[in-house]
């Protein structure tokens, strides 16, 4: 019966233990406060690094700020400081985002002058050509639009390539300064103006004489008498006028030489014409010389003829 009794108290006993072991395996684990604090803490440092970076990208975008009515008196100010320290590509971009600001204020025509004439100091003829010309079709009568229409002109020929490339420009440069000209016959650019029309038609003239030149370099004579031609009829007052007549002349003594014998003579007298033309308009040419002794050989040649 005792020994019944202490059984029973041993089972009792190590169900007790088995139901306190399973509650403490079930029961939640809780953090402790270091371990809650280190998290939280984790949080906030990532948290103030995001806030940090924002606020450096805020204060780059406040140093690159656009132009706006708010801040237009200060960028104006700014540019214009640009400007007169002939930092003329800083200039240039605030006046070309204060300038759609001013349209409608009396600071519009200005801002659009300074803004070309910034193109045209820092070398871009091209661009300030363009708002030149933009400014003389908006303000044709402002105290500028003279000064605009020179800048406009002087921009397209500085634009002007080499003779050896294609010479429209040159062409368009020359119509736009006759054009300032008739506009203002009176400017005081004139003499400068009139600088640039002779340069344009010798770098035309260039050309037309390269041309014939490369005509008679490649013995295509008949195509060079066509040449100097035209020449002498568009460019009468060249400079380049004895060099073309010397080279038809050099043309002509070579197509005569080498022409059938019944050809022969109209030729040379051809060529004795062409000489007789260096004779007359250009006996102080640096080409007379020569010419003159060609002119003495095909007289001689010329002679057999007659006498036969």
């Amino acid at each position: 019966m005792v020994k019944k009794i202490f059984n029973l108290l041993i089972i009792t006993l190590l169900a007790s233990s088995v139901d306190l072991c399973a509650a403490d395996f079930a029961a939640p684990i809780v953090p402790n406060s270091e371990t809650v604090f280190s998290v939280l803490d984790t949080s906030k440092q990532d948290t103030v690094k995001k806030t940090g970076t924002k606020s450096v990208k805020k204060e780059r975008s406040w140093g690159n700020k656009k132009v706006t009515f708010e801040n237009f008196d200060q960028s104006y100010a700014r540019a214009m400081k640009y400007y007169n320290n002939q930092l003329f590509l800083s200039a240039a971009g605030l006046f070309e985002e204060l300038y759609p600001l001013s349209l409608g204020t009396p600071r519009a025509d200005t801002i659009l002058f300074l803004f070309a004439h910034c193109y045209y100091m820092n070398g871009d003829y091209n661009m300030a050509a363009f708002h030149f010309r933009d400014y003389v079709r908006r303000y044709p009568s402002t105290k500028r639009t003279e000064e605009a229409f020179y800048y406009c002109v002087s921009a397209i020929y500085k634009t002007s390539p080499d003779y050896s490339l294609d010479q429209s420009s040159t062409e368009y440069a020359i119509e736009e300064i006759k054009a300032f000209i008739q506009a203002y016959p009176n400017n005081d650019h004139i003499e400068e103006c009139n600088t640039m029309l002779d340069d344009l038609r010798v770098k035309l003239a260039r050309k037309d004489l390269e041309i014939l030149k490369l005509y008679y370099n490649t013995d295509r004579f008949e195509a060079c008498q066509i040449a100097a031609k035209n020449f002498f009829n568009t460019y009468s007052y060249s400079p380049l006028m004895p060099e073309a007549v010397y080279y038809l002349v050099l043309n002509n003594y070579e197509y005569a030489k080498k022409s059938v014998e019944k050809k022969k003579e109209e030729r040379y007298k051809a060529c004795l014409d062409a000489c007789k033309r260096m004779e007359l308009n250009h006996p102080d040419s640096k080409y007379f010389k020569e010419t003159n002794k060609i002119a003495q050989d095909v007289q001689k040649i010329l002679n057999k003829y007659n006498q036969k």
